[in-house]
């Protein structure tokens, strides 16, 4: 039997902090390798904060990797793990931005990458829809990247499943409320036949925009196995059947930070 050990890292960003943020990030890593972790998720624009833009606007925004990109992959260079790390990215020919998830191996390069194609009027607004939906291989197994509203419709995900995908992984920022998830990522599974594995956030940004009952998900057939909510950065780690497709874990294990 194949198995991964994956871990979600559910935390709560501060808004337009940076330099914080990627240290909340580099902490929630090395957790998730203490715990044995193969995969590593992180949920949508940890490292700035969903509402970001009104806050610190897009300068500091570069072609990846930037210097802390680099560093970063020599962080996860030598261990075990594939990283996914959500992280804005400039073009530098067209200077576009995008909201991209990078995809880093245990040798720390970068082996592909998904940027949102369904991005948002208003707090999205500084990014440029993504163009291309191609799964990464990552040792053998093609995953296909939903980042949060990309799967919201099954366009997107049925496109991963064309070209191959035998999983879904969605970092997001979708917290609850009158736009909140309403079955998607069950239907978006009965849709393509895929399992997906959701990784979501905390933390409060503004009173209209509050996080902590957000849910991380992990889901196949149209039903939820695993769901989880934290008020505080926390690292979700379960363990998951790479024959049957199914979680070997009856709950996440959880690491707060």
């Amino acid at each position: 039997m194949k198995h991964l050990r994956i871990s979600l890292l559910h935390l709560a960003p501060v808004l337009g902090d940076i330099q914080g943020n990627r240290k909340l990030v580099e902490l929630a890593v090395g957790v998730a390798a203490e715990q044995g972790a193969d995969w590593v998720v992180t949920p949508e624009l940890c490292i700035s904060g969903y509402l970001f833009d009104e806050k610190i606007g897009t300068d500091w925004i570069l072609p990846q990797p930037d210097p802390w990109m680099a560093a970063f992959c020599q962080q996860v260079k030598g261990s075990p793990m594939t990283v996914f790390l959500s992280h804005p990215d400039r073009d530098p020919q067209t200077q576009k931005l995008y909201n991209t998830v990078f995809v880093i191996d245990p040798t720390g390069k970068i082996i592909g990458q998904h940027s949102k194609v369904k991005t948002l009027r208003g707090p999205e607004g500084w990014s440029s829809p993504g163009t291309e939906c191609i799964p990464v291989n990552c040792n053998g197994v093609a995953v296909g990247i939903l980042v949060c509203a990309d799967s919201y419709k099954n366009d997107v995900p049925q496109a991963l499943k064309d070209m191959g995908a035998d999983i879904l992984v969605s970092p997001a920022s979708w917290g609850p409320g009158g736009c909140g998830p309403d079955g998607e990522w069950e239907q978006r599974t009965l849709d393509t036949g895929l399992p997906i594995i959701v990784c979501n956030r905390s933390g409060v940004e503004r009173d209209d925009l509050d996080f902590r009952e957000a849910e991380s998900v992990v889901a196949r057939e149209g039903e939820r196995l695993l769901t989880a909510t934290s008020a505080s950065s926390v690292v979700l780690t379960f363990d998951w059947d790479l024959d049957a497709m199914t979680s070997m874990s009856p709950d996440f294990r959880r690491i707060y930070l």
